[in-house]
């Protein structure tokens, strides 16, 4: 385990009692929120990020330690293990490395080789492989005729000692390593095309690109038309670099030996290195760019799932479509249902006058102030009927709302019990317009998969994807903090300690007992032990509790430091209610931090938190960011001209470029070349999802909907 650490710190280059302190917080059974929130002291403030890397990598070199005592265990039992081995099997550092090490002893199925070793070949081929100069392999074969085992002549028993030493050299630990890192600096890979009709995957129909420059989604499109049958695709690597690099390993001379050896490794390299090198070259790089695209993935969903909410606002939420009309629902301020109904605003003029009459009469009746329009089929009808209708509505305004996913949630088990007297078109539509009003609070809903802020999902390793997605929307439903009177068991799912049933047994015990009137009582809760508290408590607000510590982020254990702290700096907790402490860190700071601290038994981290919250009670973190881009009017694909600028909404980024709403229903591209003047490796360097930024119309093509935009240019 203390390599394990040691490894840990210096690839993280974190100080090691820090990483030990939070190996030892894992194994207890701390969530990575709770962690980051809590226990800066421990960890010198890690963000949540890099405790997850830090738990992640844990994980692999525990696996790691795990199977080289699996692979030592498995050749000591074949009585190979030697400890020169042994040692090369404890220093490795990858798996792959570990699996090198082990081919030569690990079962196989029946091979050339195999076959050639049941005939008694075996010493022939090590005799040979010794590379005596004086010796002929001939000479040395004469001995290994037997009939009896299928070996007739001089030549067959050169034959299966040929396949003998091809499949040893194949096995070799270090010719491997040694190609493998070839490969990595001088293979490219090749792809052509299967078919003769066009298809998406034309950029790779004639393709070439060294291996260490192909970018992820190129991998990841170039697999994708591999299984759709489109593409064929090789590696490809200069055959004698190889073969020298072989030789110069294994040719001791010039002799007959040697001569055979060099043929024997020309058919192992040809026949099973580079085929078996050609797969793992080729797994290694959707690995990576699995890692890397789920990585992007995200990096988008955080700031999705971030976007400020627009709360306390009665809203509409419209699910555009043309056959089955628009579905539409208003909510109230707290997401309840006040009304629903179906307009056919894309089924000609008379209908959509009667849509625009029967939507104004009902934003009228309910007090409607913005109105969330799903980005889906319709849309653009749906959004230039609003713009109309909106005229005669003064005080209005809408937003195109990313719909993706919001059909998966309607049809949902959750949907269902939470609207079974809706239809599932209408539930879209309250699903739609909650997004406007608490994004984070309606997505959690949803499988973050089907949010559509990632590429190629489908293609990823599903574990993995899930993990790390679910990751990031349980670190942003804890950064922000859940009512524990008001959020739904979906969301209460997600904060830190909770489970599905004690999230469900919460919404039970409210619904029995009335609203929760303090933290403590949480331990009534069934299911929902000390442990479990200690990890949520922290992140279940309850507004309605007669401390106002219970609406703030300090944790219950840190409760008599924030009432120490208080009247240390001459207040007391009605005025952190009423707001009357705007002096505190200023008086925190006169005195000393680091005192302050040492007088409350506190650290300087948790004196910092405890600050801030007392400061803000109830605060959501939400409404420090931007707001969003609400509008009034719509404009035209037609309207748009090179050189216009606008503001605009990021909806993707990408490898290649980011993604952004201008108000057309089409999202315009900024290539990665275009996002800002100095070079960046990924868009994410520079932007996030939900980022509002100007942009400058480059090129407009109405025929094939492209919009090209660029942001250094807008400045």
């Amino acid at each position: 385990m203390t390599d394990i650490i040691t490894a840990l710190a210096q690839e993280l280059n974190q100080p090691k009692n820090y990483v030990e302190n939070v190996v030892q917080l894992l194994d207890e059974g701390n969530t990575i929120p709770f962690i980051a929130r809590y226990r800066k002291e421990l960890h010198g403030s890690m963000d949540d990020t890099a405790l997850r890397n830090l738990a992640d990598r844990l994980s692999y070199l525990r696996n790691l330690a795990e199977r080289k005592e699996e692979v030592k265990n498995a050749i000591a039992g074949q009585e190979k293990l030697t400890d020169e081995l042994a040692a090369a099997i404890d220093s490795a550092k990858t798996l792959a490395e570990v699996e090198d090490l082990y081919r030569p002893y690990k079962q196989k199925r029946r091979t050339r080789a195999t076959v050639a070793k049941e005939k008694g070949l075996e010493p022939l081929a090590l005799a040979i492989l010794a590379q005596p100069k004086a010796d002929d392999p001939a000479a040395l074969a004469a001995d290994y005729i037997d009939p009896e085992k299928g070996v007739e002549t001089v030549e067959d028993a050169l034959a299966g000692a040929s396949d003998i030493i091809a499949e040893v050299l194949s096995d070799d630990a270090a010719i491997r390593k040694e190609l493998r890192e070839l490969i990595g600096r001088k293979a490219t890979l090749r792809t052509a095309a299967t078919k003769e009709e066009d298809s998406v995957y034309r950029l790779y129909y004639d393709f070439e690109q060294p291996v260490a420059k192909l970018a992820g989604h190129q991998i990841l499109a170039i697999n994708r038309g591999e299984k759709e049958g489109f593409l064929k695709v090789s590696v490809a690597l200069d055959r004698e670099w190889a073969l020298g690099l072989i030789w110069n390993r294994i040719v001791r001379n010039g002799g007959k030996c040697a001569a055979f050896v060099r043929a024997a490794a020309e058919d192992g390299y040809d026949r099973l290195l580079f085929p078996s090198l050609e797969r793992e070259t080729r797994s290694d790089l959707t690995d990576a760019a699995a890692e890397g695209a789920i990585h992007n993935f995200a990096l988008n969903l955080k700031p999705l799932l971030m976007q400020p909410p627009v709360k306390g606002h009665v809203t509409m939420g419209l699910d555009p479509g043309y056959a089955h009309g628009c579905k539409v629902a208003v909510i109230d301020g707290t997401g309840k249902v006040l009304d629903t109904t179906v307009v056919y605003p894309t089924q000609g003029e008379r209908r959509k006058q009667e849509a625009i009459t029967r939507l104004s009469a009902m934003i009228r009746r309910h007090g409607v102030t913005h109105i969330a329009i799903g980005n889906g089929t319709a849309s653009r009808e749906t959004e230039q009927m609003t713009a109309e209708m909106l005229r005669d509505l003064p005080g209005v305004s809408y937003m195109i709302v990313n719909e993706a996913g919001a059909s998966v949630y309607s049809a949902s088990k959750l949907a269902a019990e939470e609207f079974p007297d809706y239809d599932v078109n209408l539930r879209s539509a309250v699903s739609i317009a909650r997004r406007m009003q608490d994004p984070l609070a309606e997505l959690v809903k949803i499988d973050p998969k089907a949010i559509g802020v990632g590429q190629y999902q489908h293609d990823m390793p599903q574990k993995r994807l899930d993990e790390t997605l679910g990751g990031v929307v349980e670190d942003c439903v804890n950064a922000v903090g859940v009512d524990v009177n008001t959020a739904s068991a979906s969301l209460l799912g997600r904060v830190s300690g909770l489970t599905a049933t004690t999230a469900k047994n919460i919404v039970k015990y409210r619904e029995d007992n009335g609203a929760f009137t303090g933290r403590r009582q949480l331990l009534k809760v069934p299911k929902l032990g000390p442990k479990a508290f200690e990890q949520c408590a922290g992140f279940l607000r309850v507004p309605e509790s007669r401390s106002v510590l219970d609406n703030t982020g300090v944790h219950p254990e840190s409760y008599e430091a924030a009432e120490k702290l208080l009247a240390l700096c001459g207040y007391t907790l009605a005025d952190v209610a009423a707001g009357e402490i705007g002096l505190l860190e200023s008086k925190v700071k006169l005195m000393g931090r680091e005192k302050v601290a040492e007088k409350l038994g506190i650290g300087v981290p948790t004196l910092d938190d405890v600050v801030k919250e007392l400061m803000k009670p109830g605060r959501d973190v939400r409404d420090e960011l931007p707001p969003p881009v609400l509008r009034t009017d719509v404009l035209d694909m037609k309207d748009l001209k090179s050189g216009m600028v606008l503001t605009g909404t990021v909806r993707n980024v990408v490898d290649f470029g980011v993604f952004v709403d201008i108000g057309v229903h089409q999202d315009g591209l900024v290539h990665i070349s275009q996002v800002c003047d100095r070079f960046i490796k990924h868009p994410s360097q520079v932007v996030s999802v939900g980022d509002i930024v100007k942009v400058m119309v480059l090129d407009v093509d109405e025929k094939k909907h492209r919009i090209s935009l660029s942001m250094k240019q807008a400045k």
